[in-house]
């Protein structure tokens, strides 16, 4: 699953242009601090491979690993 925390992104939109097979795109809307955030679009395109989160500046994007199975 891919993360965005609000608070850190500006809206440059390097996670959209290094996404392989991309699952973001920027919105159309401004958020409340004047950028253009980022979104996934589909998230089964996602293939877990953190270039989004690898190449983001801000370190606002991040990758969260499901886990497999619930231990009971």
């Amino acid at each position: 699953m891919i993360a965005i925390d609000g608070r850190y992104c500006k809206g440059c939109g390097i996670c959209v242009y290094f996404c392989p097979k991309h699952a973001l795109e920027l919105s159309k809307e401004v958020n409340s601090r004047g950028f253009y955030m980022p979104h996934v679009v589909d998230a089964s395109k996602c293939t877990n491979c953190h270039q989004c989160e690898l190449f983001c500046p801000d370190f606002a994007v991040f990758i969260v690993e499901e886990e497999e199975g619930a231990d009971g």
